[in-house]
């Protein structure tokens, strides 16, 4: 199970992936990066076959800065990226003969970032459709995306939208973190970005700890307050 989800804040967007990759079909479990920069101000995480998604990583690094200024980000990003979903598709052989299945090659891509006098949120899902999410706030894809939508929307009466982006990283961590506790294949180490107007801050091992008690804290000061709900 694969999650990267995207949260808009008062001053930027924060967005974040878990780090567990599971190929059942070979009964195989292992870490890998999720999370890539793109550029100063914008990061990108992908789920799928991870094929498409190694080949859009090269792809994406070289062409960053004119995605970003592109006068449509969500246009610039489908006309670079639906050739590697093609080059896929046209060559993907779904039945091998004595094999069982050995998954699809379909990928989706969430991207995030501000430029423009904004943040934005971009999704390109499989069949190529642009997403635009920064009105809505939230949004994540991958195999735990609906379990993800549904922990954002118990939180969206904290109304992240209005708050700074240390909020924002806290948000995403207690997700991942309640991922992690409802799935095994949901897994650290988290990464986390969080993006401003004046760039993009990958937090290291040490600020996702720190959030990851933040989130704790959070919890507590909630438990503390139901516990005086009927004083």
């Amino acid at each position: 199970m694969t999650v990267v989800l995207a949260v808009v804040c008062s001053d930027g967007v924060v967005i974040g992936a878990d780090s567990q990759i599971t190929e059942s079909d070979r009964g195989l479990s292992f870490p890998a990066q999720k999370l890539h920069p793109l550029g100063a101000c914008a990061a990108w995480g992908g789920s799928g076959a991870r094929g498409v998604l190694n080949d859009l990583r090269p792809l994406l690094e070289e062409s960053a800065t004119a995605i970003l200024e592109a006068p449509d980000i969500g246009d610039e990003l489908q006309e670079r990226v639906l050739p590697v979903f093609k080059k896929h598709y046209k060559n993907y052989i779904p039945d091998v003969p004595g094999e069982g299945s050995g998954g699809g090659v379909s990928a989706y891509l969430l991207v995030a970032g501000y430029s423009q006098g904004g943040p934005w949120i971009v999704e390109i899902n499989p069949n190529g459709l642009i997403g635009r999410y920064e009105d809505v706030g939230f949004h994540a894809i991958g195999s735990g995306a609906a379990m993800a939508q549904q922990a954002g929307a118990l939180l969206s009466h904290f109304r992240m939208t209005t708050r700074a982006v240390e909020y924002g990283v806290v948000g995403v961590v207690r997700v991942l973190e309640a991922l992690e506790r409802t799935s095994p294949s949901v897994g650290r180490p988290f990464s986390v970005a969080c993006i401003r107007e004046e760039g993009a801050h990958h937090l290291d091992e040490k600020e996702i700890a720190k959030a990851l008690k933040d989130a704790e804290r959070w919890r507590d000061l909630e438990q503390e307050a139901l516990d005086r709900l009927f004083d």
